[in-house]
């Protein structure tokens, strides 16, 4: 895990530079620094909105007495989005847009389940019930 955390913070950087360089000589670069800006305001509006949303189906979840497992799973995908898109960068951008929109965030929820379930059946990570 920690050798992917390294590679994602070494590469996507490098990569992200290679592509503002590209993109500023394609459209310019005030052109750019517009669309840097715009996605990070876009992208803190969708993050707010959808954050509320499963927010609001976490309560209602707990207020029919159940356990709101999807909408922590949510939670954490829109929290790396939002997280991802204060970044400045387009392939940044593309990975937090992706996060956020519920369509596409559907199955990396499912992989990132799939990932904790065998986390706990491994014994990586424990679960204490009452």
């Amino acid at each position: 895990m920690f050798r992917w955390l390294l590679l994602f913070i070494l590469v996507v950087p490098a990569l992200e530079i290679g592509v503002l360089v590209w993109a500023g000589n394609l459209i310019g670069p005030w052109w750019v620094i517009l669309l840097i800006i715009s996605t990070g305001i876009l992208g803190a509006y969708l993050a707010k909105q959808q954050g509320m949303e499963t927010l609001n189906n976490a309560r209602e979840a707990v207020y029919r007495g159940m356990i709101p497992h999807d909408e922590i799973f949510d939670g954490i995908c829109i929290l790396i989005g939002a997280v991802v898109l204060l970044t400045p960068g387009f392939i940044t951008d593309a990975i937090g847009f992706t996060l956020l929109f519920p369509t596409t965030r559907a199955p990396i929820k499912s992989v990132l389940k799939r990932t904790v379930r065998k986390m706990m059946d491994n014994g990586t990570i424990t679960v204490f019930r009452r």
